[in-house]
């Protein structure tokens, strides 16, 4: 009776102490106290804490040196960090160095993220656990566990975020062997279950590289590249959208010669049309939207494209060329367009509350 009684008042005294722990399966979710706790941290915070959610730089041998990234944490600049070719025990200990200084300054917990597919992991991570190529896999069973193996790698470190798998179709030399199997079946179904597995281990899963990166010709790496005409790979999302994918990372592709969705010369990643009026409102996603590297080729040269990348709909910058301007620009435009603000706003909602659901608040 006693057992049951110290139930009965431990649930009634939960909402009220804010005790419930969250998870990634609670993401997209009504649940009333998820979102009541996640407006309150959003009203406590000051402009800079909300607009720093926003940006993710990169540390590592292809990143920012570590003095950089701590001088962003010092100034509470930035809400996340790309752990960017380097290894195992040296990510751990940078993950631990940026987390000090992050509580010193009282900032929110961090997302860290990893490119950890299949065919990348062992390059962008030595020391990892050795797997097969994406295009190598030859059956669910191994995507399940490539998912498994490599998500508790990202543990070991402490990387909650990552930026698998490809969806991509397989023509493209550039993405075609990061991406499950060779046909749209194949990559849907075995991408979704590679999805679930990660997500199932408390780390973010991510889409990309939406609209789709496998029927056009040339690296954004390097240049802005075009989808002419019908987006066909954007078939390959709704599936992973209505079963719960939880991130979608945005390419640095033009679409030209459609007649609904044209981007005027500029990469997806700063359309409006893509992000919002496809991504978001035709194919309902409410997850995190993420673009692709902010230093790349297909989106470099666009003119003030951290700001129209956040108008377009992006929830997170990723590797802006210069974190502290990209806070600057951001800012500027925050303080000056009441529509903007509102939309930094929804963003660091959405980022505030998957980081409840990660459990690190």
């Amino acid at each position: 009776m006693k057992a049951v009684l110290f139930i009965l008042i431990s649930m009634l005294l939960l909402p009220v102490y804010g005790q419930k722990q969250y998870t990634l399966q609670d993401f997209f979710s009504r649940d009333y106290d998820l979102a009541r706790k996640t407006d309150s941290l959003l009203q406590q915070m000051d402009d800079t804490a909300i607009i720093a959610q926003l940006i993710m730089p990169a540390a590592g041998r292809l990143g920012q040196p570590d003095s950089v990234i701590t001088h962003l944490l010092e100034n509470r600049l930035i809400g996340g960090v790309l752990l960017l070719n380097g290894s195992m025990d040296g990510f751990r200990k940078k993950v631990e160095s940026f987390n000090a200084v992050n509580t010193e300054k009282a900032g929110l917990p961090l997302l860290y993220s990893a490119d950890a597919e299949p065919s990348l992991i062992n390059r962008k991570i030595t020391g990892s656990t050795v797997y097969k190529k994406a295009s190598e896999i030859k059956n669910i069973e191994e995507v399940k566990k490539s998912a498994r193996t490599i998500s508790a790698d990202l543990k070991k470190v402490g990387i909650n975020y990552n930026f698998a798998p490809v969806v991509d179709m397989s023509p493209n030399k550039t993405v075609g062997w990061r991406s499950f199997g060779q046909t749209q079946d194949s990559i849907v179904r075995w991408s979704m279950e590679f999805i679930k597995e990660t997500q199932d281990q408390q780390i973010i899963a991510t889409a990309k590289h939406f609209p789709g990166h496998g029927y056009v010709s040339g690296d954004t790496h390097k240049q802005l590249v075009t989808i002419d005409g019908e987006m066909k790979e954007v078939e390959n999302y709704p599936y992973l959208i209505e079963n719960g994918v939880l991130s979608i990372m945005i390419a640095h592709i033009a679409v030209q010669n459609n007649d609904e969705f044209t981007t005027e010369g500029l990469p997806s990643s700063t359309s409006r049309k893509i992000v919002t009026e496809l991504l978001r409102d035709s194919l309902n996603f409410r997850g995190i939207i993420v673009t692709d590297a902010m230093n790349m080729g297909g989106v470099a040269k666009v003119e003030n494209a951290n700001v129209k990348a956040i108008d377009a709909g992006c929830d997170i910058l990723l590797m802006p060329l210069d974190a502290e301007k990209a806070h600057a620009e951001i800012t500027q435009e925050y303080l000056s367009n009441e529509a903007f603000r509102e939309q930094v706003r929804r963003s660091a909602q959405r980022i505030i509350r998957m980081k409840i659901c990660l459990g690190l608040i």
